[in-house]
């Protein structure tokens, strides 16, 4: 009886794990797909170079991170095709100096929508609305002038193409 009970409750504990599974054992991409196509990124808003540096540091983690080959236009060859939109892009003022009455820093925000499909239509991935915030300071001293909302974006393209690799990839 204590038999059946200490297996009952080892069963009842198997059963009922925490959900955690190993790093690559929950892709979404099948095993099958072994060229992917990364067309530059489409965009809706008004801002220079946002989709080309998203684009370029997804190419770059994906040719890091996995043994995909990449393509960057939109070929009929690709196994499936990463499309993204930059949806939205916000610049807003978070601090201002008193002296001057400028704003000193700012927060750069970008919104972004993911499809990953199969080169037969069926949607592999997607994520419609990833946003990513960066915060830059300005400065205020037109001699020694650097603006620095360039190198923001890029820092957060960095982090966008890492989150999203790893959300494809792993589930996550």
């Amino acid at each position: 009886m204590k038999l059946r009970a200490a297996l009952l409750f080892a069963l009842a504990t198997a059963l009922t794990g925490c959900g955690y599974h190993t790093a690559g054992s929950a892709t979404h991409i099948p095993a099958n797909v072994r060229i992917l196509s990364v067309p530059i990124f489409a965009t809706r808003v008004q801002a220079y170079h946002t989709e080309m540096a998203f684009t370029q540091a997804v190419v770059r983690e994906l040719n890091t991170r996995t043994k995909y080959r990449i393509i960057n236009n939109d070929s009929p060859d690709a196994d499936a095709t990463l499309t993204g939109t930059i949806l939205t892009q916000t610049i807003t003022p978070l601090t201002y100096d008193a002296t001057t009455g400028q704003s000193s820093s700012y927060l750069v925000a970008v919104t972004a929508k993911v499809v990953l499909t199969a080169n037969d239509g069926h949607v592999l991935y997607r994520n419609n609305a990833i946003t990513f915030r960066e915060q830059y300071q300005s400065t205020q001293d037109l001699s020694n002038f650097i603006q620095e909302g360039s190198p923001a974006i890029n820092r957060m393209s960095r982090d966008f193409a890492q989150t999203l690799v790893s959300d494809m990839l792993e589930s996550f």
